[in-house]
């Protein structure tokens, strides 16, 4: 089995682009926390506001960039992204979204593909996918199966942002080892300083205890705010953030508790 998970995590390496080793690694050991704690955050929703979209590239650290494709700044933000050093995803429209990208369940997969291939034209040096919305969308077996296959010939990364306990994505993903992770917390549903200070207050404790987190946030005002002012204390609460791309190969594509059972997407 070791040698199965090793094999898997450099086969990830490979897939991300991912040169070097993860930072470290995670031990989990019987009663007692792992010893580091890894964290990542995705924002979402960017290309909408120059002035937002502004401040979530400035955050400190390895914030990933999840940029929609029918937004006015969209290209010009994923290019700007990818000159700073961070890395750019497309922040894909699905079912309930709308729009001339939007997957919609009856849609035939030519047309997925060709709003799928439309979409990354507007997000250029897109490493990877995550879905926008999409509870109706995530649980379609047939069309997330089409889509991680795509997004592996295409050597792209896909999170699954887990809008629905019924999604299917990150388990097709699973299935044939495309290199992916699942949210864990959102940050700001309730978009209240309270409120988004305690979603990552739990997302801390859930790295802690399960040796990672994957945060999903949104360029609101407030939410901002808070990262401006709790990312730069990550360290002294031991953690170590990470990027994207470190945290796939961290997970090895298995899943957390909070998403299947014995490292198997549900």
């Amino acid at each position: 089995m070791r040698a199965w998970f090793t094999g898997l995590t450099c086969a990830l390496v490979v897939l991300t682009g991912a040169v070097q080793a993860a930072p470290g690694e995670a031990i989990q050991t019987q009663g007692k926390a792992p010893k580091i704690a890894y964290l990542s955050l995705i924002i979402d929703d960017l290309g909408q506001n120059p002035e937002r979209d502004t401040r979530a590239l400035n955050l400190p650290g390895p914030v990933t960039l999840a940029i929609m494709p029918d937004t006015p700044h969209a290209s010009e933000f994923a290019r700007q992204a990818h000159k700073s050093g961070k890395t750019v995803m497309l922040h894909m429209p699905m079912d309930p979204a709308t729009g001339p990208y939007a997957w919609h369940p009856e849609l035939p997969l030519p047309e997925l593909e060709s709003r799928l291939n439309a979409a990354l034209l507007k997000v250029p040096y897109a490493a990877g996918i995550n879905n926008h919305m999409g509870s109706r969308m995530t649980a379609e077996p047939v069309a997330m199966a089409w889509l991680v296959g795509e997004l592996q010939r295409r050597h792209l990364f896909l999170v699954d942002s887990r809008t629905s306990a019924k999604t299917v994505a990150a388990a097709e993903a699973q299935k044939i080892g495309l290199a992916s992770v699942s949210r864990d917390v959102f940050l700001d549903d309730e978009r209240t300083t309270e409120a988004i200070t305690g979603q990552l207050q739990t997302a801390i404790k859930l790295a802690h205890k399960q040796g990672s987190a994957v945060m999903i946030g949104h360029p609101y005002p407030v939410t901002l705010d808070v990262l401006e002012h709790e990312l730069p204390k990550l360290k002294s609460e031991g953690i170590e953030w990470i990027e994207i791309r470190h945290m796939v190969t961290e997970r090895g594509n298995q899943a957390m508790v909070g998403h299947g059972k014995n490292g198997v997407y549900r």
